[in-house]
């Protein structure tokens, strides 16, 4: 984990932004980077997902970001922090499920599927744009018949509605079983592993675990 200078290039509509940084500290698919505009008098560190890496170098972030950031700003970013995704060279059928957000921050699964030849279908109720025309869009109902056919998922959903998550696969451990998936679980992540404050505390069975270090990306197993 390093803490470099990055600078904030461009910001798009959908709210996300293309952030140049050294290329150490560009955040894999599901780990995430404590950012801090230089000169704000925010108290506290964003937490901050790349969408995909971007052609200039440094990445596309994830929306949203903080209203009051603006193209020029200078920027300290401390990480990457946490435990990505890790997709298996094996797979051919690849299903991302946005549960309850944009896709944005599964995207960077994206170009890592498609050079390996799989396919891939992205579930989602929300718009989706600039996804290539190869990978096909579902709406979460089709998620279970969409886990049927997959041979690896990824997950985001936020904490809150982890429940929600559990219930729609209560009772299809035939289905779940089959497939290997990993969620990312977001939440607030304020002191990014150093602190163990607890904010982002969650209970798998009989532990607890810290989003922020042990996360943001589990197996669906241990949820």
């Amino acid at each position: 984990m390093k803490t470099a200078k990055a600078k904030l290039e461009e910001i798009f509509l959908d709210g996300s932004a293309r952030i140049t940084c050294p290329p150490e500290l560009t955040p894999a698919p599901g780990q995430y980077l404590l950012i801090h505009a230089d000169g704000s008098d925010a108290s506290l560190a964003v937490s901050v997902f790349s969408s995909q890496p971007a052609s200039q170098g440094g990445f596309r972030s994830a929306p949203p970001l903080p209203s009051v950031w603006r193209p020029g700003h200078s920027l300290t970013i401390r990480g990457p922090i946490g435990h990505g995704f890790s997709l298996p060279l094996a797979v051919r059928k690849v299903v991302l499920v946005a549960f309850d957000d944009t896709p944005a921050r599964l995207q960077g699964l994206l170009s890592l599927a498609l050079k390996q030849n799989a396919e891939v279908v992205v579930i989602c109720d929300t718009q989706t744009e600039d996804l290539p025309e190869v990978v096909e869009v579902q709406p979460l109902k089709a998620l279970m018949d969409t886990l049927r056919w997959a041979d690896y998922a990824a997950v985001d959903v936020n904490r809150e509605n982890l429940d929600r998550l559990k219930e729609m696969l209560a009772g299809q451990e035939q289905v779940t079983s089959k497939v290997e998936a990993q969620v990312l679980v977001r939440t607030p992540m304020p002191c990014g592993a150093q602190a163990e404050c607890g904010v982002c505390a969650l209970s798998l069975h009989h532990d607890w675990k810290m989003i922020c270090k042990d996360g943001p990306v589990f197996g669906l197993g241990e949820l």
